[in-house]
């Protein structure tokens, strides 16, 4: 029984003995039998701590500082954006146009004339071209504004005929709603002097003088894209590493390949709108079929609000001529073509080389509009076709690339 026992209290002394420091003195049995079962009342979890715990919590708490960094960075990319909402547009839209007039200079530059002389010629076509629409376009407003007061007896009257409408159904909807009072109480009125148009043109004086600053831009803008497509594009890729060098190359052939393909696929698509919109004005009589054809057809490529500006020219042109019939056949012909257009032409001729999904363009739609405005609405697309292909070659990004496809 000794002999265990003396057993039992080496074994709980040896592991104490050992762990600690050769200069420390030897703890006496008593003393290392206290220890022992002080050890043992503590927790398990706490008496074999494993050390991989700490690093875990180490590396939980820098992956929530790597979040934290990227969310900040994503703010403060929006607000860059949105802050230089001039600058970005402005080169956009020259960008545009830019792979628009391309072919033109590469046609030149094929037939031996230089790439510099081929930019300015396309340039200063594009200029004209842009200045001619403009006069055409003012002028056939000028005429339409000039024989609209022919109908403004019938305009008048079918105002009259809604105001008395609407009329009534607010002295219903007010005797409906109304408590019973013996006496009235006066209602507040405010004077205000309403906005003559020197002061609506100095409120927006600020704005379109920046949209003109930036206009005058754009041709400088496309020449000099044209001329130094070359140099831009090898530089670009000379940015990134060489063992990366080849990627790049490859990531901005395809969004070169895919802006191509979004500019014809649009302007098909406009043509098309156009001249079943100028066909159907013609058999319904209206003033300037062919100018407002055009119009709506094209003003139809704009997503969703694009129906509403379809509406407007012929409405307008049609008035005093058309009678209720005539509206009808207007609208199922805009919102027709609109609908065809967004659901069938365009996801068979646009969407199907840019390989996009409708929700990841219906919220690319929503954040532009929301940063850029109307011209959000144009960019939109481009922008996330843009966004996809370098998702598909950068490997963190490809499973944004995956949602963002089709």
């Amino acid at each position: 029984m000794s002999s265990n026992l003396a057993r039992q209290e080496r074994s709980l002394s040896t592991p104490l003995t050992t762990a600690a420091s050769p200069d420390l003195p030897e703890l006496p049995p008593a003393a290392t039998q206290e220890v022992a079962s002080r050890i043992s009342d503590l927790p398990q979890d706490e008496v074999h701590a494993d050390p991989s715990e700490d690093v875990e919590v180490l590396q939980a708490s820098i992956r929530a500082g790597s979040v934290a960094q990227i969310i900040v960075a994503v703010i403060a990319v929006v607000g860059l954006i949105y802050l230089l909402k001039l600058v970005l547009v402005t080169t956009l839209a020259s960008l545009l146009l830019a792979f628009i007039l391309e072919p033109l200079v590469g046609g030149l530059a094929r037939m031996r004339i230089p790439r510099a002389f081929g930019a300015l010629v396309s340039v200063v076509l594009m200029v004209g071209l842009a200045v001619g629409l403009i006069f055409f376009f003012y002028g056939r407003a000028v005429d339409f504004a000039t024989q609209l007061p022919k109908y403004s007896g019938k305009i008048r009257s079918t105002f009259a005929v809604l105001r008395e409408q609407t009329s009534q159904i607010e002295e219903s909807t007010r005797s409906m709603i109304a408590s019973p009072k013996v006496g009235k109480t006066p209602l507040p009125v405010e004077v205000q002097e309403s906005p003559g148009l020197s002061r609506v043109i100095s409120a927006g004086g600020g704005t379109l003088g920046e949209v003109f600053l930036a206009t005058t831009f754009v041709p400088f803008l496309v020449y000099f894209m044209l001329t130094w497509k070359e140099h831009a594009h090898s530089t670009t890729v000379r940015l990134f590493p060489k063992e990366h060098r080849l990627v790049a190359h490859r990531t901005v052939g395809r969004i070169s390949v895919m802006i191509r393909s979004f500019i014809a696929g649009n302007v098909l698509i406009g043509l098309i709108n156009a001249l079943v919109s100028t066909i159907v004005f013609w058999k319904l009589d209206i003033p300037y079929f062919y100018f407002l054809g055009v119009i709506s057809g094209f003003a139809s490529l704009v997503p969703y609000v694009g129906v509403f500006l379809a509406l407007l020219p012929p409405l307008a042109g049609g008035v005093g001529i058309v009678n209720r019939s005539g509206v009808l056949v207007i609208l199922l012909t805009v919102v027709g073509l609109h609908v065809l257009t967004l659901n069938v032409l365009y996801p068979k001729i646009v969407g199907k080389r840019l390989r996009l999904n409708p929700l990841a363009i219906t919220l690319s739609l929503l954040f532009w509009a929301w940063i850029w405005g109307a011209m959000g609405l144009i960019l939109a697309v481009p922008i996330v076709g843009a966004t996809k292909i370098i998702c598909d070659y950068i490997d963190p990004l490809r499973g944004l690339g995956a949602w963002l496809g089709d």
